[in-house]
C-alpha cells in the first residue's frame, strides 16, 4: 500500500552539503519533518556510491519521507567520489569512507534540527558500513538498522567463497563499479565544476578487481572491515536482516551468535532487497518494523520489540523447481536465541556399494567413488545473489546432478524442517596439487524434480586455513567440511535430500588450472549434517507482521522498456558451453529533475570442457545520463581469463561527452595465482 499522509508533514531538501574536516564537501539528500528546527528529532543516516540525485532515487522516495513523515530526519549521503560529493572512489570500505561517516554523523548530530540521536541504516553497502562505522563507536551513533550484508569480507562477499574466486561476481560487480565511478556529478549541483570533478575521477578510480585479486587469501585487506575480527567493538544495538534469496544471509545467525548487546535478526523469502517490496512473497510491513526498531532506540518508547524472540525466519515450503519465484509458501518460526535451543542435528552418512550411492544413519563400509569435473558444469545453478527477477532461480537440478557424484536419502515418512548451515565432511583425495569440492544440497520429489535448498565451496588448499593455504599431495587422504549456505526448508513427505559433488562449479567457483579427480571414501567419514529445527508451540501464536507500506514513488516517463535475456548453450563438437546475460534496464526520465538515465549490461561466459585454462568472463556495461543538452556516456568493459600461474584482467573505459568521446584508458595486469 502507498501512503501519502503522515503524521508529520515533510520538507525535501534535494541537495545539502556536508562539510568534512579536509575541507571536501559530501552531497546530501534531506527529508525533515516541517517542523524539525522547532522540535528536533532523531536522524537515520544512509552512506552510499549509487548517486542520491539519479540512481537510488526510487527507492529512496519509497521510504524516506515515510521516516521523516513519522518524526525523523532522513539523510541520504554520496561518499566521497560518488554522485555529486567531491573527490574520488579508490575502493570499497577503505578507511578515508568510515572517517567520512564518522564526521557525517557527527555533523548530523550537531544540527538544529536534530536532536543529537542518529541511527545508521542501508543494504548491501549501506548495510556494509552501518556494522563497520558502528564498530568505530561514533557517540551520536545509537542503532543501526541493516538489510543484505556480511560481518566477513572474505567469507562472504562478491570476491570469493571458501577460498575460491567467484567466477560470476568478482568480474561482475568490478566492471559495476568501473562504470559508476566514472560518471560526472550533476551539474544541476556543482555548476561548472562538474567536468573537472569528471575528470578527476576518469584519472583516478582505478578498476576495483586488480586489488580484489592481488588479495586470495584472508588476509588484513579483507580483515578490514569485518566485523567478525572483533564483534565486542560493536555496542549500540543491531537489527539484521536478510532473505533466502539473497546471497548475504550467513551472517545474520553468526551476528547475533557473536554479539553481545541488543540485537535482533530477521530473515524472510526475498531476493536482494527491502522486505517491504519484498520478492518472493511475502512481502511484509518492514517500513513500520523499522520505526519500532527506531522509536525505541532512538525516541525511547518501548514498542514492545526487544521482547519479541532474538530471531525471526520464514521457512520455506517444498516448491517444484523454477527459475523464479512471484511467491514461496511457507510460514514463520521465532528462536529465542543463537544457537537456537529448538535446533539440533541429524547426521546422514555418504554410503556406497560400488553401484549405487545413498545417505543413511548408518556409517557402512569404506567405499571409494570417485568423479571427475566438467568445466561447463554449474552453469544451470542460479544467479549467486537474486534481484528478485525471472531467470534469476536456479531452475530444476536434475541435469547438473547427473554430472555430480550424488547421494539420496530416502522418501521421508513425515515432513522436517531445517534452520541453519548443513555441513559435508568428507574424506577425500585428489589427483591435483589445486583442487576444490562443490557441494549443494537438493530437495527430490517423488516425480524427480530436484530444487537446490543450499550450496558451498571449499578450495582444498584452504582446507586447514584461508590465511596459510597449502596445495594438495596427490592421492594423500584429507578431511575436510565444507559449510553450506544458511537456510531454513521444510522438506516435504515423500521427498528426499540429494548431496551432490563436483570439482568444479564454474559459474560460481573460478576453475582449478587442471582438470581434477576427486576420489570420495564413503562410509563413516564422509557425511551430511543436517540442523534440524523440531516444532515449537510459540511459532504457531507469532504475531502476524503488518502489510507493506511505503512512500509514493518519483514519477519517471519511460523511453524504453526493460528486457532481459539469459542464455546457456553448448556446443557438441568442440565441448564449449557459453553463458550469456543480456540485460537491459531501460531509459527513462526522472520527471521532477528531467534527468534521464539509461543503463545497459552484457556478460558473457565460455569455457571449453577438459581444458580449465580456456575459461574466459567479458562484462560491458553502459551509462548515460543526459538532461536537456547535457548528456554523458560511459562504457566499460572487462576480460577476464587465467593461465596455470596467473590471472590475467583487462579494463577498457571510454567516456563521451554528447557524441565526442573525451576520455579513454586501458588497464592490463597479470596477477598470479596462489593456490587457487
Amino acid at each position: 500500500m502507498i501512503r501519502t499522509t503522515f503524521p508529520h508533514p515533510v520538507r525535501e531538501i534535494e541537495n545539502l552539503w556536508i562539510p568534512m574536516p579536509d575541507g571536501a564537501r559530501l552531497a546530501a539528500r534531506v527529508w525533515l519533518p516541517e517542523d524539525a528546527e522547532r522540535a528536533p528529532v532523531p536522524a537515520l543516516f544512509e552512506f552510499l556510491p549509487y548517486r542520491k540525485s539519479d540512481g537510488t532515487t526510487r527507492r529512496d522516495a519509497m521510504r524516506a519521507p515515510y521516516f521523516a513523515g513519522h518524526g525523523y530526519a532522513v539523510l541520504r549521503v554520496d561518499l566521497r567520489g560518488s554522485g555529486d560529493s567531491d573527490g574520488v572512489l579508490t575502493d570499497e570500505y577503505t578507511t578515508q569512507e568510515h572517517d567520512d561517516a564518522v564526521a557525517c554523523i557527527a555533523w548530523i548530530a550537531a544540527q538544529p534540527w536534530c536532536d543529537g540521536n542518529v541511527g545508521m541504516m542501508g543494504i548491501s553497502w549501506g548495510g556494509f558500513n552501518s556494522l563497520q562505522v558502528a564498530a568505530r563507536q561514533p557517540p551520536a551513533l545509537k542503532a543501526i538498522l541493516i538489510i543484505g550484508f556480511t560481518d566477513d569480507r572474505y567469507a562472504d562477499d562478491v570476491h570469493y567463497m571458501g577460498g575460491c574466486v567467484i567466477t560470476s561476481q568478482m568480474l561482475s560487480w568490478g566492471a559495476v563499479m568501473l562504470a559508476y565511478n566514472a560518471l560526472p556529478p550533476d551539474p544541476r549541483w556543482v555548476g561548472e565544476r562538474w567536468r573537472a570533478m569528471w575528470f578527476e575521477r576518469l584519472e583516478g578510480s582505478p578498476p576495483f578487481v586488480e586489488e580484489w585479486l592481488a588479495h586470495q587469501t584472508r588476509d588484513a585487506y579483507w580483515q578490514h572491515g569485518s566485523a567478525a575480527e572483533d564483534y565486542a567493538a560493536i555496542r549500540v544495538p543491531v537489527y539484521a536482516v536478510g532473505g533466502w534469496a539473497d546471497s548475504y544471509n550467513n551472517s545474520v545467525p553468526r551476528l547475533l551468535a557473536g554479539l553481545a548487546g541488543p540485537r535482533k535478526g530477521l530473515i524472510g523469502p526475498w531476493a536482494h532487497m527491502y522486505p517491504e517490496m519484498g520478492s518472493p512473497a511475502p512481502a511484509i510491513g518492514f517500513l513500520q518494523e523499522s520505526l519500532r526498531w527506531w522509536d525505541h532506540w532512538l525516541k525511547g518508547r518501548d514498542t514492545g520489540i526487544m521482547a519479541e524472540p532474538l530471531l525471526r525466519c520464514w521457512i520455506q515450503d517444498s516448491a517444484p523447481p523454477a527459475t523464479f519465484y512471484a511467491a514461496r509458501p511457507g510460514r514463520w518460526v521465532a528462536d529465542p536465541a543463537w544457537p537456537s535451543p529448538h535446533v539440533g542435528e541429524q547426521t546422514l552418512h555418504l554410503r556406497s556399494n560400488g553401484a549405487g550411492n545413498w545417505l543413511d544413519e548408518q556409517p557402512g563400509p569404506d567405499v571409494a567413488q570417485s568423479i571427475r569435473g566438467r568445466e561447463g558444469y554449474g552453469f544451470d545453478v542460479g544467479q549467486w545473489g537474486a534481484y528478485g527477477t525471472p531467470g534469476e532461480w536456479p531452475g530444476d537440478q536434475r541435469a547438473a546432478d547427473g554430472e555430480a557424484l550424488t547421494f539420496d536419502s530416502q522418501p521421508l515418512r513425515e515432513p522436517v524442517d531445517i534452520l541453519g548451515y548443513p555441513e559435508v565432511d568428507l574424506l577425500l583425495s585428489a589427483d591435483r596439487p589445486l583442487a576444490l569440492v562443490s557441494a549443494r544440497l537438493c530437495d527430490v520429489a517423488p516425480d524427480g524434480a530436484s530444487t537446490l535448498v543450499s550450496w558451498g565451496l571449499l578450495n582444498l588448499t584452504h582446507r586447514d586455513s584461508h590465511e596459510f593455504p597449502e596445495a594438495l599431495e596427490p592421492g594423500r587422504h584429507y578431511r575436510v567440511t565444507v559449510r553450506l549456505n544458511v537456510t531454513g526448508h521444510r522438506l516435504a513427505t515423500g521427498h528426499r535430500w540429494r548431496v551432490a559433488l563436483s570439482p568444479t562449479y564454474t559459474r560460481h567457483a573460478w576453475p582449478s588450472p587442471e582438470p581434477v579427480t576427486l576420489t570420495i571414501v564413503c562410509g563413516d567419514s564422509s557425511r551430511l549434517r543436517l540442523p534440524i529445527r523440531m516444532p515449537h508451540p510459540g511459532d504457531e501464536t507469532l504475531p502476524p507482521f503488518a502489510p507493506a507500506e511505503t512512500a509514493a514513488p518519483p514519477r519517471m516517463e519511460a523511453f524504453r522498456p526493460a528486457a532481459t535475456r539469459k542464455i546457456i548453450s553448448h556446443n557438441l563438437i568442440d565441448g564449449v558451453t557459453e553463458y550469456h546475460l543480456a540485460d537491459d534496464a531501460g531509459r527513462g526520465r526522472h520527471v521532477d529533475s528531467g534527468m534521464v538515465v539509461d543503463d545497459r549490461l552484457v556478460e558473457r561466459y565460455t569455457v571449453r570442457d577438459g581444458a580449465p585454462l580456456s575459461l574466459r568472463v567479458e562484462i560491458e556495461r553502459t551509462l548515460e545520463l543526459q538532461r536537456d543538452e547535457w548528456r554523458v556516456r560511459i562504457e566499460a568493459r572487462c576480460a577476464m581469463t587465467a593461465d596455470a600461474g596467473h590471472f590475467h584482467v583487462s579494463n577498457w573505459l571510454d567516456a563521451y561527452e554528447g557524441g565526442t568521446a573525451v576520455f579513454t584508458r586501458a588497464w592490463t595486469k597479470a596477477i598470479p595465482r596462489r593456490l587457487v
